[in-house]
This record gives structure tokens, C-alpha cells and sequence, in this order.
């Protein structure tokens, strides 16, 4: 079962099953992934801060600068699997009830559609999960086509192999500049322990590398 195709920009991509820790190109940077983009920031004053500028993409290079998670947040609409990706998830919000949240661009044309669900299944992706995640934030063609899935009673969608499930219903929407803060609330979750989750930073994929300790 195919989900539905939301734009009409098409996306040609030829990676390895794992990613190395490589800068994306203009390629890849063509997907529905709310991801940032690195450029250069050149210091205005002694201290080295620079004045934010009209040029969006300097603000999105330097927050991509923060490590992050991406996460998958799908569910089943209408019998059909719906899907994005977003880097911009957060745990820990509130305890009582447990909440996350994640922001999504105004022009996306998936969220109006995913927001209907009874139930959204987020999956922390795995750090093996770099080729999925391409696949899901892709703008042309089927996004879950051969990917291991799991759905419950109630829509949630998730992504087998990941690291962490949330089975999450909409808590809160809250408009933020050009995005939408969505807050979410947790009703059941699933820990995988074996699995490191998948690291996006400075506009690549990464995996987890224990610090090495000081010596004394």
C-alpha cells in the first residue's frame, strides 16, 4: 500500500546502506526533512558574534550546529501510511503528563494530513537508519516501501529497529514565526536499549561515540 505522494518535486537518491559523516548535497538537501543547513558565519565584531541577517540559511547554519535526534513521526490516515521526519523533537517537556514536542514547517503539506490521526507513532531512528530516513522525508515515490513497519490498533505507525517509541496523541499546536510547535502527548512507549539512535549534526548523519575520560 503505497502512501500518498504530497508534492510533486522529485527526489534521486543513491546511498549506502550506512552513511558516512558527509556534508549533504544540493541532492539530498531536496527532501520533506526539516533539517539544517550549515554555512559559514563570518564575525562582525570583536567579540566574533554577527548581527542576524536577512539570509535564512545563516540562522539554520548555526543551529544546525546542535546535535539532535531525528525522529519519524507516522501514523495510518484513511488506510494508508502517512508520514515526516524532523530533527527539531524534544523529550522532556513535562513529566505529569509526559509530553515531547517538535516543531514542522507552516508549508508542509503531510502534517495537515497526519494530524488527523487518532494516535501518531514517533521512532527515534536507529543509528542504521540513515537510508530509511531519507526514504521517509522523500517528496516523490513510496515512502514506507520496504520498510520494516508496525502498526497499532489505533494508527499509530512505527519504525522497526529504532531506538525508542512513543505512541503519542496531539496534546497542544501553538504557531511559532514560519513553524508550528506541536506538543504531544505520550500514552505508552517501547525502549530498546541495543539500539543507538541515529545523529544528525552540521548537516550529516553521525553515530554515538563514548567520550574518552580524562586523564588524572
Amino acid at each position: 500500500m503505497s502512501p500518498r505522494d504530497r508534492t510533486d518535486a522529485a527526489i534521486d537518491l543513491d546511498l549506502e546502506p550506512t552513511l558516512s559523516a558527509q556534508p549533504l548535497t544540493h541532492t539530498e538537501r531536496d527532501i520533506d526533512l526539516d533539517l539544517d543547513i550549515v554555512t559559514a558565519l563570518e564575525p562582525t565584531d570583536q567579540h566574533g558574534l554577527q548581527t542576524i541577517s536577512s539570509d535564512p540559511s545563516d540562522i539554520r547554519g548555526a543551529f544546525g550546529k546542535f546535535p539532535s535526534g531525528v525522529a519519524a513521526l507516522c501514523a495510518v490516515i484513511d488506510g494508508e501510511p502517512t508520514g515526516l521526519v524532523a530533527s527539531s523533537f524534544s523529550v522532556g517537556v513535562s513529566y505529569e503528563p509526559p509530553l515531547v514536542l517538535f516543531s514542522v514547517q507552516n508549508s508542509s503539506t503531510t502534517w495537515p494530513v497526519l494530524r488527523r490521526g487518532e494516535r501518531i507513532g514517533v521512532s527515534i531512528l536507529g543509528s542504521d537508519h540513515g537510508r530509511e530516513c531519507y526514504q521517509l522525508a522523500s517528496r516523490k515515490g513510496d515512502r514506507f516501501a520496504n520498510i520494516d513497519t508496525r502498526t497499532t490498533d489505533l494508527g499509530a505507525l512505527f519504525v522497526e529497529g529504532s531506538s525508542l517509541w512513543l505512541d503519542c496523541e496531539i496534546y497542544s499546536e501553538t504557531p511559532a514565526g514560519d513553524h508550528t510547535i506541536v506538543l504531544l502527548e505520550v500514552k505508552s512507549l517501547k525502549v530498546s536499549d541495543d539500539r543507538d539512535p541515529l545523529i544528525y549534526h552540521s548537516a550529516a548523519f553521525r553515530s554515538l561515540v563514548p567520550a574518552e575520560p580524562k586523564a588524572a
